[in-house]
């Protein structure tokens, strides 16, 4: 089982650094898990990022993926441990948001794959092992 956020994830459908990294680990775990608030980041981000074509061709191959992804949802329990994570340390909102989404998952040590530094430095705090940063 591997955590993806969506720094992660972006990389699969945008070239940019990493990206070949972040594909390798993508493929290497036949489980792969998100926060359904990963749709909302990486469609924004494919629209911020791409135009035209090559955004269609992001979006279709984004929205093909999804069946293949477990996607966990961000009810009243994950929100509110991501209001702690958040105060404790300090990392934004939608960070937070994934890393109290991936504790829920009570899985030791699990997997977290993010290329966002200050979220990987949370993740090691919380017990993660972290991929990509």
């Amino acid at each position: 089982m591997l955590y993806v956020d969506s720094s992660a994830l972006l990389k699969a459908y945008v070239d940019e650094v990493d990206s070949a990294t972040a594909v390798t680990y993508l493929n290497s775990d036949p489980v792969v898990v998100t926060s359904w608030v990963t749709v909302a980041e990486v469609r924004r981000n494919l629209a911020r990022l791409l135009e035209g074509a090559a955004r269609s061709k992001a979006l279709a191959a984004f929205e093909a993926d999804l069946d293949a992804f477990a996607l966990v949802s961000a009810g009243e329990r994950v929100c509110r441990a991501a209001a702690t994570i958040g105060e404790v340390l300090g990392v934004r909102t939608l960070d937070a948001l994934h890393l109290a989404t991936a504790q829920q998952l009570q899985v030791p040590a699990l997997p977290f794959l993010t290329f966002d530094l200050r979220q990987a430095q949370a993740a090691r705090s919380l017990g993660f092992t972290v991929l990509g940063v």
